[in-house]
């Protein structure tokens, strides 16, 4: 018998039977696990299967290759601040579905887990999410191998009137150096960079550019076409703040 013990956050849950459910943890040592919850669609455990929620759990299987199973205690519950308003329902659906899609199985990310509670944390402050947001898509993004380097133009090494990023390097580029391919280039406001007024408006617009490498880049290199539409919507949530 192979067992461990962990705490971590329920991403998805999915009926199993009758009676039982499936879900996916992500925790910090074991990476995103799915097992079967005995009886998870009964009254007493189904309210702690809930996206966002912060869960201790024991995992246990004959082979280590195995489906597994859990036991599952409530550590906290973000759902309440959720449906606390759109902002924060739409934020918890597509940073449950981002992780879903994106996160190898069994694969450790200590540092995103880290990230990921911390974000969730701040459900329901809507002054700052946005910002934190934004901040957490692009640690996604260097956490899988897919990291922006927006220090300097990668045509002249300068950096100065930084405007665009290639949609190809992951580089930013200047307005001089942008010429005739900036028809071609990805928008670089100066929130993306850390710099500037953190306005929603110039956050949907980064977040435009985080979204493209998102789906083309990384979800791409997994065999996936489109961002999770939960994403979708939460960038016109927070368009609309």
């Amino acid at each position: 018998m192979i067992a461990w013990r962990d705490e971590g956050i329920l991403l998805s849950t999915r009926p199993f039977g009758e009676t039982s459910a499936i879900i996916d943890v992500f925790t910090p040592d074991m990476g995103r696990h799915a097992g079967v919850v005995r009886g998870g669609v009964s009254r007493k455990i189904a309210p702690i299967l809930q996206p966002g929620a912060q869960l201790s759990v024991a995992w246990k299987a004959r082979l280590g290759e195995h489906l597994g199973s859990f036991t599952v205690e409530p550590v906290r519950s973000r759902s309440v601040a959720a449906m606390g308003d759109r902002l924060s329902l739409a934020g918890l659906n597509a940073v449950c579905a981002l992780l879903s899609r994106i996160l190898p199985e069994r694969e450790p990310h200590g540092p995103l887990y880290d990230r990921t509670t911390q974000l969730l944390d701040l459900l329901g402050q809507t002054d700052v999410w946005p910002l934190a947001y934004l901040r957490w898509e692009q640690a996604l993004l260097s956490e899988m191998g897919f990291g922006m380097d927006l220090s300097a133009c990668a045509v002249r090494g300068t950096n100065e009137d930084l405007a665009f990023v290639s949609p190809r390097t992951g580089r930013a580029v200047s307005r001089q150096a942008a010429g005739e391919w900036v028809d071609r280039l990805l928008p670089l406001p100066p929130v993306l960079a850390g710099q500037g007024d953190a306005t929603n408006d110039q956050i949907v617009i980064a977040l435009t550019t985080t979204g493209y490498f998102i789906e083309h880049r990384l979800l791409r290199s997994l065999g996936h076409d489109t961002l999770p539409p939960a994403r979708d919507r939460l960038v016109l949530a927070i368009g609309r703040v």
